[in-house]
């Protein structure tokens, strides 16, 4: 989300931690890749080099990317790549570039984000040759101006979710298909909106969108004390969690959808994601680093989760996805 020039100095400030965890999401992942979590060859155009984390951080982001992922190309598979993906708040992330990788096939792929952060990520994609080599397609060429860039089927645009009217318009120039299947992907982006913005965002979403799945990944069981800490944490730094409202349990994140007519909303929190991956990877990942207190792991993976929510109206069979 970027900022809006109208809000308040307040808001600006935490406007800037919010775009600050991009930097922190972006180096975790280096670091965790680094060590051989997962296999990522492009995060390095973007971060050269990663913090070294806690083992239970590490093995987070390594459940975190791989479930996401996992889901996304579920989803792909069952619309046989007659699909479009919309990743808001999508930083630095690289999936577009691990999946055009995979010949994982889809028509469309959009990420949104804060100008800021979205000009940043232009000039990286710019000066690397294997990012740009990526988009550049014989379908057509990259265009690029400050905060923009469009290819045939790559789109990086800067917006703020919070504005209404807004997105629909950076979407209406990245070519979007109101018609297709389309997967909205929000990685701790909702949680940082009060939520009367996301609800208005979500309920847009259903409204315009025929066939629609939406993976949300946030914190969960805010409540209890382990939670609390966390949102302090984040106050002292000057993040407030302005949508923690949505976060008490896994019931709220499912309701937040079903309230305002979406078909379905499943929720699992991270210690089910971890344990639905592939056994033998699980394994090759436990190996890499001693884990002293898997306790704490555990504590913390519950007060992270991923939600599903669907609206089928083509009937491909949204409502069979879940953790495999």
């Amino acid at each position: 989300m970027p900022t809006d020039m109208s809000e308040s100095p307040g808001e600006l400030s935490n406007d800037d931690a919010v775009r600050a965890t991009n930097d922190d999401a972006a180096n975790c992942k280096r670091g965790a890749v680094q060590l051989g979590y997962w296999r990522d060859p492009y995060i390095e155009y973007f971060v050269k080099k990663g913090d070294r984390k806690p083992p239970e951080i590490n093995r987070g982001y390594y459940a975190r990317t791989q479930g996401i992922k996992q889901v996304i190309e579920h989803i792909l598979e069952v619309t046989e790549g007659k699909c479009q993906v919309i990743n808001l708040g999508a930083g630095f992330d690289t999936l577009y570039w691990m999946l055009a990788e995979e010949g994982i096939q889809f028509k469309n792929f959009i990420e949104v984000d804060f100008p800021t952060v979205t000009a940043k990520k232009c000039y990286y994609i710019k000066k690397s040759k294997p990012l740009l080599q990526a988009l550049a397609t014989e379908d057509g060429e990259v265009s690029m101006s400050n905060w923009d860039l469009h290819s045939s089927q790559y789109h990086l645009v800067g917006t703020d979710l919070r504005v209404e009217g807004q997105l629909a318009a950076k979407l209406q120039e990245a070519e979007v298909d109101y018609s297709l299947p389309t997967i909205f992907l929000a990685e701790c982006v909702l949680v940082y909106m009060d939520t009367v913005h996301s609800t208005a965002l979500l309920r847009w979403i259903t409204n315009t969108f025929t066939t629609v799945a939406f993976i949300n990944y946030e914190q969960v069981n805010m409540q209890d004390r382990f939670g609390q800490v966390m949102v302090e944490n984040l106050r002292k730094r000057s993040c407030a969690l302005a949508g923690v409202e949505a976060c008490k349990d896994l019931l709220s994140q499912e309701k937040r959808f079903l309230d305002i007519g979406w078909e379905g909303a499943k929720a699992w929190d991270m210690v089910q994601v971890y344990n639905s991956l592939p056994k033998a990877d699980l394994e090759r990942t436990e190996a890499l680093e001693m884990l002293d207190e898997r306790e704490l792991m555990l504590q913390l993976f519950q007060h992270y989760c991923m939600c599903l929510a669907y609206k089928d109206g083509a009937g491909i069979g949204l409502k069979a996805i879940g953790l495999d």
